[in-house]
């Protein structure tokens, strides 16, 4: 058995050095002197010594990983992955867990609730983006998948409706049919999956009326009579028919532009 012969504070707050039988032996924090009762003249057995050093171990990784959790929430596989940065041993990274998630500083089913109400509050991500950002972050997918199976649809749409908002003002300057598509790839991008997207779009009135699609069949086709002007008349208007209805027009609309219904050909030239 070793005697405690001295315990002297570090210069760091919190910290102690313990000596046995006169020799420097080990440091501790106050947590563990106060937990083993280290106090001059103990007898400690090499067993003891093991645990208040497992102990202390243990005490400065919870504090670590405490810490790390002050600053916002994370997932168990982060602080697990913080710790081991800081080359935590597993065995005291995974006391850390284990205390901090009896104290309920550590749930990942709260946390992907929390993660999902911000989302939906003021964030841009579907479904499957979402799942996607919490596997990253460890989360158990089964988890992910309950909590997300959850939400309300009409949840959805608001947050659909933030994503497609900047693109109504095409209204009018595309074609009906090329606006729903560009909303729909952006809201695929987001993580929207088909059935959501077109509940999305469809809260929005996408049909112009028939001055606006006009409008916009005029801007379209003259971009396109300037884009192939340098070809001859018949190939001219094959390309510009084919620009046109791969931007949404009707073949009825585009033929009503290269008939000159929609602006007289001739003054293309001015163009």
């Amino acid at each position: 058995m070793a005697v405690i012969t001295k315990v002297s504070a570090q210069r760091r707050p919190g910290r102690y050095n313990i000596f046995l039988d006169g020799q420097y032996a080990f440091s501790a924090s106050e947590k563990t002197v106060a937990e083993f009762v280290l106090l001059k003249g103990k007898e400690l057995s090499d067993d003891d010594v093991a645990k208040m050093k497992q102990f202390d171990d243990d005490a400065k990784a919870t504090d670590l990983a405490a810490h790390f959790l002050s600053y916002e929430p994370r997932t168990i596989y982060e602080v697990l992955q913080y710790l081991k940065k800081h080359q935590v041993s597993d065995e005291a990274a995974n006391s850390a867990i284990s205390e901090l998630s009896e104290l309920g500083y550590l749930d990942d089913r709260q946390y992907v609730q929390l993660f999902l109400k911000n989302n939906l509050r003021v964030g841009s991500d579907g479904p499957k983006s979402l799942s996607r950002k919490l596997s990253q972050k460890g989360v158990d997918p089964e988890i992910s998948s309950s909590e997300i199976e959850n939400i309300a649809e009409d949840d959805w749409l608001e947050v659909g409706q933030r994503i497609i908002k900047s693109l109504h003002h095409q209204v009018g300057k595309i074609s009906a049919r090329e606006l729903e598509r560009k909303m729909r790839t952006k809201l695929m991008t987001h993580g929207f999956d088909s059935s959501l997207s077109s509940a999305i779009i469809a809260e929005f009135d996408l049909e112009p009326d028939e001055d606006e699609q006009m409008a916009a069949l005029k801007k379209q086709g003259i971009k396109a009579y300037k884009k192939f002007r340098r070809f001859d008349e018949s190939e001219r208007r094959f390309k510009i028919k084919r620009y046109l209805f791969s931007h949404g027009f009707s073949t009825g609309e585009i033929d009503a532009f290269l008939n000159g219904e929609v602006i007289d050909l001739d003054e293309l030239a001015e163009y």
